[in-house]
């Protein structure tokens, strides 16, 4: 039964679709089982074909043609022939197996008949199924070596005329359109097995092109185009391992088409061409790589190309070439490059080329974080905390937010420089905060309270501004100690949960209400807040389950 089960159906399906499936078990008529999969006809507002397969290469998934199944969702009518199965799950084996008997038993007579009555019955059936006689047609014209004709036919298997609307073939008639294109794929592969393998390589590249420019205009959420991208790649490869092609002239077709971000539906790796490529075809495509990087050095696929065929052959410094041939301003290439040097075991090198990026970016507001956090590890590791200090010191400088305060701590504990970097830090917050106005604090408050002092921190809320959350923080840490105050918090946060409705904001409600009740505990005024609870039950009274939650919580 692979992995249907009421479990994987609601996952699939959603809480929402799931229980509607429910009403629909009735609705599921002539429901027939094969080895893989489960068709049948489901009765909605129209009558709707669905399949479930069983073991697709993602696990159970299912199609509908209903609305909302050809959006690509996992619609209540799956739900319901998924149910219905599961309803007579002990029969399903047998079903399946009689399924394969069914087709070993046609498998026998077709392979039992004389070779006339077999072209009978092939005939006939061409004369009823118009898409067989298509198919079968383009197969012959492949045997044959018929190029023209294969050419021909492939073109209208990649037209998506047929399927657009609008010039856009829609997610509903994506698939189909993809099933076509896998015809075109088949038909050039046979082309290969008939010993026309020069033939399929220039077809292969044209089919290639002509995916490329449909792909832009189709649906294709499901992947299927990507899917028949990947298949003319690898039928390309064996087009070219069996025909053997000038070395230098597929190298050159390799990197063009590596170049060429139209495309990118078919990722063909020139390295998996060595074996056909030998030792004139790779220097040959390692010469014209090299001269379209150099055309062309802060390409995207020039430097990939590059980077990829020098990583191939452990050439690290062309390696780094690459990467400083094109250097961000914000220092990410430098850390890069860095990397690439500790890879290789050439710490020296990487260090000299992080401590480059920090120089070099002008604003360190901008610059890469990974790099200061790269660069800050070297020098702490190194025993330099000095030098760790004043790298975090100068980031937190130019980029004042809780996060850089963090590591500015973390590295001032370490060289034992705390309380005095702290004093300094907080004076900048606290300048920034006066120049920013209301809620300028934000950044000074967070602060404070990740050091753990709240008394500080609710001077700096009072002084300079801070944000809800900061303030709900505020109060939560401190009601023990200022219970008035972290009351006066409570009330407020309240008042606007009051004027909304959902179940997530009653709980937020409630919540509050639990510790302004803790609040008045301390205060010794238990009387005001059964004052307020009665005025805002009464207020509330239509709102079931708030009241049904503040029944729970004793309120």
């Amino acid at each position: 039964m692979g992995r249907l089960t009421e479990a994987s159906l609601r996952t699939l399906a959603g809480a929402r679709s799931f229980e509607r499936g429910l009403g629909y078990l009735d609705a599921v008529s002539g429901v027939e089982v094969e080895d893989d999969r489960i068709t049948a006809t489901v009765h909605g507002t129209e009558r709707y074909a669905v399949e479930l397969v069983l073991s697709g290469r993602r696990g159970l998934a299912g199609e509908c043609d209903c609305p909302y199944g050809q959006e690509g969702n996992f619609c209540k009518h799956l739900v319901a022939l998924g149910l219905s199965v599961l309803a007579r799950k002990e029969s399903l084996p047998d079903a399946r197996k009689a399924a394969r008997d069914r087709a070993q038993t046609l498998d026998t007579w077709l392979s039992d008949l004389p070779r006339e009555e077999l072209l009978t019955v092939l005939r006939d059936e061409m004369a009823e199924d118009r898409r067989l006689r298509r198919r079968l047609e383009l197969r012959a014209a492949s045997a044959r070596g018929d190029l023209a004709g294969v050419r021909a036919r492939v073109r209208e298997l990649l037209d998506i005329g047929p399927f657009a609307q609008y010039g856009y073939v829609e997610y509903a008639d994506a698939r189909a359109y993809a099933d076509q294109a896998g015809q075109a794929v088949t038909a050039i592969r046979a082309l290969t097995g008939s010993g026309w393998a020069v033939d399929a390589i220039d077809l292969a590249r044209e089919a290639m092109r002509l995916l490329a420019d449909a792909a832009g205009s189709v649906d294709d959420s499901d992947g299927g185009l990507g899917a028949i991208g990947a298949d003319l790649a690898e039928l390309h490869h064996e087009a070219c391992h069996a025909a053997r092609p000038d070395p230098e002239d597929l190298a050159h077709w390799l990197v063009e088409h590596a170049l060429d971000d139209a495309v990118d539906l078919t990722d063909i790796d020139p390295l998996d061409y060595e074996d056909v490529l030998g030792d004139q075809g790779a220097r040959a495509l390692r010469e014209r790589a090299v001269e379209a990087w150099r055309a062309n050095r802060t390409g995207w696929a020039e430097k990939y190309l590059m980077e990829r065929l020098a990583k191939a052959g452990r050439d690290i410094d062309t390696v780094i070439a690459v990467h400083a041939a094109d250097l961000t301003p914000d220092g990410h290439t430098h850390l890069v490059i860095a990397r690439e040097l500790d890879a290789a075991a050439r710490p020296g090198e990487a260090l000299d080329w992080a401590e480059r990026g920090i120089r070099a970016t002008e604003d360190l507001a901008a610059v890469d974080t990974a790099l200061v956090d790269y660069l800050s590890d070297r020098y702490t590791r190194a025993d330099r905390l000095t030098e760790a200090l004043a790298l975090r010191r100068d980031h937190f400088t130019a980029r004042r937010t809780p996060l850089t305060y963090r590591h500015l701590r973390a590295a001032a504990q370490s060289a034992d420089r705390w309380p005095a970097e702290r004093e300094n830090a907080l004076s900048l917050l606290r300048a920034a905060a006066g120049r920013e106005g209301p809620h300028g604090g934000s950044v000074l408050v967070e602060a404070l309270l990740d050091d753990k002092d709240a008394d500080a921190a609710w001077l700096a809320a009072a002084e300079f501004g801070a944000d809800d959350a900061q303030r709900l923080v505020l109060a939560d840490q401190s009601r023990p100690t200022r219970p008035a105050d972290a009351l006066a918090v409570y009330v407020r946060l309240a008042a606007p949960l009051t004027r909304e409705t959902g179940n997530a904001v009653y709980e937020q409600l409630v919540s509050l209400l639990l510790a302004m009740r803790d609040c008045h505990r301390r205060l010794g005024t238990a009387d005001a807040f059964a004052a307020y609870v009665t005025a805002l039950r009464a207020a509330q009274k239509r709102k079931r389950n708030l009241i049904g939650l503040m029944d729970e919580h004793g309120l």
